[in-house]
């Protein structure tokens, strides 16, 4: 079966209703690949004429809104205790070397921490969160949230989006290398944030083991 006919057996709800339960759990606290989801459904709603990309942004741009916000509430109730819990079950994201850089840059940026994080990979699942644990303004907080979640989801799909028609010609003469090749766009894309989001948080580790050491000192003087 050619590419172009099996995109026509997708429904276009389902394709709606993925992109945001996704995001919105990503957004929530749970380490998904939300940006991928994004990615592959832009370029396959330029490929598949009955996904529309407005509601496919609106769906993306809902699912960050919703789910942040139930992350913010979820981080108040929880506090830090709940930082520890998600570090036991999710290391890799949630260690001490990646909340004291999100930490660090709630500090240094306050609520537009939580607007451009919604642009890095790693922060995207620590701002609703880590918001709440502590005690942001909910106003502060809402105003970057509905904002941040319009701009990355809506600006993703219309980039993407744009970017399948261009190249919609030359995906259809390759078929299913084609289909393999929007998928691997995606997927170079949340690798390659992944990447930077790691380097950055070996480097605030390495600076916070540094830095730790003058302060003990200190405190035992």
């Amino acid at each position: 079966m050619h590419v172009q006919e099996w995109l026509e057996t997708v429904p276009a709800v389902s394709i709606y209703l993925l992109v945001g339960l996704v995001i919105g759990l990503e957004s929530l606290g749970i380490p998904l690949p939300g940006e991928i989801v994004l990615v592959s459904a832009a370029l396959l709603a330029s490929q598949h004429g009955d996904i529309d990309p407005y509601i496919l942004g609106a769906c993306a741009s809902a699912g960050a809104i919703i789910g942040d916000s139930i992350g913010y509430a979820i981080g108040r109730r929880g506090g830090r205790p709940l930082l520890a819990w998600l570090g036991g079950k999710f290391p890799k994201h949630f260690g001490e070397a990646q909340i004291a850089m999100a930490e660090r840059s709630f500090e240094k940026w306050g609520m537009w921490a939580v607007f451009f994080g919604r642009f890095v990979a790693l922060l995207r699942i620590f701002a609703g969160p880590l918001a709440g644990v502590l005690h942001m303004p909910y106003w502060k907080f809402l105003i970057a949230n509905v904002f941040g979640g319009i701009v990355w989801a809506g600006g993703t799909t219309a980039v993407i989006y744009t970017v399948g028609v261009v190249a919609e010609p030359w995906l259809k003469r390759f078929s299913w290398v084609g289909l393999a090749l929007a998928v691997l766009i995606g997927v170079g894309s949340m690798l390659v944030l992944r990447s930077r989001a790691k380097k950055s948080a070996e480097a605030a580790g390495a600076a916070g083991v540094d830095s730790g050491a003058p302060e003990s000192v200190r405190a035992g003087e």
